[in-house]
């Protein structure tokens, strides 16, 4: 996530979608330089989640696409940027997510692969970004079924205990088997995916003993210090295990230098010409192309000057709904722009573009194209436009709109919302910049006539 105050700068599975680890390394310096410029010294990324079920709401455009070995390309770039920079770095989600298509905000998911399965991939990616030095590991509000039935195969429901919470997961895996010495931080405590498991009173200790450092989030830290004090005194933590987990987190500050005189913080340092050149570029790049069936592309005020817009703006679970500039940056280029309503024949227009602009969205169980939302009714829900008028679809977050809408003719992926991104798919929409054709995942979902 790139400060609103600074550069804007292409999430993870944009990154991926150019696929250049050296675009990696820039934007990570860029976001490196404005974090230390207000005195951030940690980051919770990279993820290391694999993107393989399509459905999956809360991996979708934060991780670096389904290919274990692109994953860890650019995983390692950012760690080594941030760390180099005096930021440590903190790999996620602990003991990897990707493959349940539930949220971890409102359920605890499952990471359902098998032992070998598991090794080569998430364990892969884990053991890659320990032996390169990551400084920290999220342990997160996710099963693993197979390692604690390895162990135990009459386990029962303990098998499906978040790694949070799991000695099992979060020590004996990650620490033993992997040889992982550095910090633990849990993923947020106010997740149902932590708090549906158990009392929080009961919860916090269990987080601590499971092996976590740090507790992460609190809606009311007085009550939540009280419940640790309460467990260090009834012996529930050992005060080997308090000492473990305090020296651990003084050696991530002391490996920081945050012992020693830290720079005055500097905001001049933060959105300057040159990083925004610099992020404009690589974000030229990001735009991709996934299918054009129709011959639609490129784009012309001679040939495509009524442009009927559909769209249900920019979603954000924090801050609202927002409106899309691309369709006023269209009209400054002389098309004639019209935003669709029920009313609105599109066979009265030269062209109709779809502009989706759901980004990986936290609380939100489902991303899917929400026929009746977008056309205004129920009938207006069954109707398909493209046979009378030439149609795009465009994604600006969210990649998997074609398991909705299959035999639309015209699909881009832009992967983020911000606008540097739309300014980067209008010089493409008008061919002034070449499309990006090589996703990072399966776009596709599965479904051949997608193809085409």
């Amino acid at each position: 996530m790139s400060l609103p105050f600074g550069t804007e700068v292409p999430n993870p599975l944009a990154l991926a979608a150019i696929n250049d680890t050296a675009a990696t390394r820039k934007i990570s310096q860029i976001m490196a330089e404005e974090a230390r410029a207000i005195g951030i010294n940690w980051s919770f990324t990279p993820v290391l989640d694999i993107n393989a079920a399509f459905r999956s709401a809360i991996v979708a455009t934060r991780g670096f696409g389904s290919d274990p070995a692109t994953i860890k390309a650019h995983a390692l770039t950012q760690i080594k940027v941030f760390q180099d920079a005096g930021i440590a770095a903190t790999v996620k989600h602990w003991p990897g997510e990707g493959h349940d298509d539930r949220d971890q905000h409102l359920v605890t998911t499952i990471n359902p692969l098998s032992l070998q399965d598991w090794e080569e991939t998430h364990g892969q990616l884990y053991r890659a970004a320990i032996n390169a030095g990551v400084l920290s590991v999220m342990s997160a509000h996710i099963a693993f079924p197979a390692f604690v039935r390895s162990i135990d195969p009459t386990v029962g429901l303990e098998a499906f205990r978040p790694a949070s919470v799991s000695r099992l997961l979060t020590h004996h895996l990650l620490r033993e088997k992997l040889g992982f010495n550095g910090l633990i931080v849990s993923d947020a405590t106010p997740m149902a995916g932590f708090g549906a498991w158990g009392p929080r009173a009961d919860m916090l200790p269990d987080c601590v003993n499971a092996g976590c450092d740090i507790i992460l989030f609190s809606h009311d830290p007085a009550a939540d210090y009280a419940s640790i004090e309460r467990a260090i005194a009834d012996g529930r933590i050992s005060e080997a295990r308090l000492n473990e987990a305090i020296s651990r987190t003084l050696g991530l500050k002391a490996a920081l230098g945050l012992h020693r005189a830290q720079p005055t913080a500097d905001p001049v340092a933060l959105g300057t010409e040159a990083s925004q050149a610099s992020a404009r570029k690589i974000v030229l790049r990001v735009p991709t192309l996934v299918k054009d069936a129709q011959q639609l592309l490129p784009l012309s005020p001679a040939k495509h000057r009524r442009l009927l817009i559909a769209s249900g703006g920019i979603v954000s679970p924090i801050h609202g709904t927002s409106a899309f500039s691309l369709p006023e940056m269209l009209a400054a280029e002389g098309f004639e722009i019209t935003l669709a309503t029920p009313e609105h024949d599109p066979k009265d227009f030269d062209a109709m573009l779809y502009l989706f602009g759901e980004e990986t969205l936290l609380t939100r169980s489902r991303i899917f194209l929400d026929w009746a939302k977008i056309a205004g009714n129920f009938h207006a829900a069954m109707d398909r436009h493209w046979h009378d008028v030439p149609t795009a679809m465009i994604s600006f977050g969210y990649p998997y709109y074609l398991y909705d809408a299959p035999r639309v003719p015209t699909y881009i992926n832009a992967y983020a919302t911000m606008e540097t991104m739309q300014a980067a798919v209008l010089e493409c929409l008008l061919g002034r910049n070449p499309w990006n054709t090589t996703s990072p995942h399966d776009p596709f979902c599965g479904l051949e006539d997608a193809h085409y």
